[in-house]
């Protein structure tokens, strides 16, 4: 049979489309069996085409379960501060200087403020352990916390409080705590990748000497939109982000510290690409840089948008960053670049193991 002979059938809708598999050898026949003679692009039905990809392309099996939609936030604008705070080893100096950066974004009209990574204590195995806070104890037993408590239930802000060493019974953990506008606690995000790693004459760092990993992906709900949340190196590992994308993130936060090996080469690479895999906003905060600490981080707090494009980004020294964050952009893209309905669900899958076996899991 030539080529216009199935375009033909196809346009008398003789062609049995409602079998995937006869409409797919059907579409192979045409194909192999084109001529230069015929512009079988012109002729062949585009509704064919999409019913066979949409059939055997089989996007919505790429993410198991299947991914949600993304949810109405409760606001469309807001304002995010991101603060990019010094940190000695004074703790108590460090939470009044925290307290007082948020207090000043604030004011600026952030309803979301961001902290660093391990913004209470030097970055240092060595520091951990005595620096470290039982949160679930809460009271004297985690200044930091009751501080970051205290604040957003005063301001009436969402707190997404960096990261602090924690200490539970007898291990200890990086840990990133959220709180809502009320002061309570939304959720605990204990890092899931320990920073684990070794650049011969340039970088050793193993966290795992002194840091248990934690075992669980974290999403909330807050009063400014459903957020994910990841800490340092939990960036590097892009199954992570596209969890959360696929289980209706509008924002990415990930308070981190990267140093100045890391930092120049993959600190804002990995930020856009987790924003443009994700078609999501991405914010990071990171501490000011001292160069005089056994640990020099490299600064450099940064919010992208869904287009992987950097909204807003500072150097090294201290500082707080405020900017707009708009969610109807991220349908905007999502409409312009659909790959989110291109995917080969027949070709790979990532499984989000927590939502596959446990009930209630977001």
């Amino acid at each position: 049979m030539e080529a216009i002979g199935i375009t033909r059938l196809c346009h008398r809708n003789l062609l049995p489309t409602s079998n995937p598999s006869l409409t797919s050898t059907f579409i192979s026949s045409f194909v192999i069996g084109r001529t230069s003679s015929h512009n079988y692009n012109r002729n062949f039905p585009k509704f064919l085409v999409s019913a066979t990809m949409e059939s055997s392309f089989k996007p919505e099996e790429a993410r198991v379960p299947v991914e949600l939609p993304l949810p109405a936030p409760p606001v469309t604008k807001f304002k995010i501060a991101l603060c990019q705070l010094s940190v000695t080893t004074d703790k108590e100096r460090n939470i009044v200087h925290a307290q007082r950066a948020i207090e000043d974004a604030a004011d600026k009209g952030a309803q979301l403020i961001l902290l660093p990574e391990i913004w209470n204590s030097p970055y240092s195995n060595d520091s951990f352990p005595v620096y470290a806070e039982d949160i679930d104890a809460g009271g004297d037993a985690s200044p930091s916390t009751r501080m970051l408590s205290e604040v957003s239930r005063s301001r009436k802000i969402t707190i997404i409080g960096g990261s602090i060493p924690e200490r539970s019974g007898d291990k200890l953990y990086n840990s990133c705590c959220v709180f809502g506008k009320d002061g309570k606690l939304l959720a605990k995000h204990r890092k899931i990748h320990l920073f684990d790693i070794d650049i011969p004459g340039k970088m050793t760092f193993k966290e795992s000497r002194t840091l248990t990993a934690g075992e669980r992906p974290t999403i909330v709900d807050t009063e400014v939109g459903r957020i994910g949340i990841g800490i340092c190196y939990d960036i590097r590992f892009q199954e992570l982000a596209a969890i959360y994308a696929a289980r209706g993130a509008h924002l990415l936060c990930y308070p981190g510290a990267f140093n100045m090996t890391t930092g120049p080469l993959h600190w804002e690479l990995l930020q856009r690409a987790r924003a443009a895999d994700c078609q999501l906003y991405v914010a990071t905060c990171s501490p000011a840089r001292d160069g005089g600490s056994s640990y020099v981080a490299w600064g450099h707090s940064t919010l992208v948008g869904p287009f992987g494009e950097v909204l807003m980004t500072t150097e090294h020294e201290e500082t707080t960053l405020v900017a707009e964050i708009d969610y109807s952009v991220i349908e905007q893209r999502r409409t312009y670049l659909p790959f989110q309905k291109q995917r080969r669900g027949d070709l790979y899958q990532l499984v989000d193991v927590e939502r596959l076996t446990c009930k209630g899991a977001k």
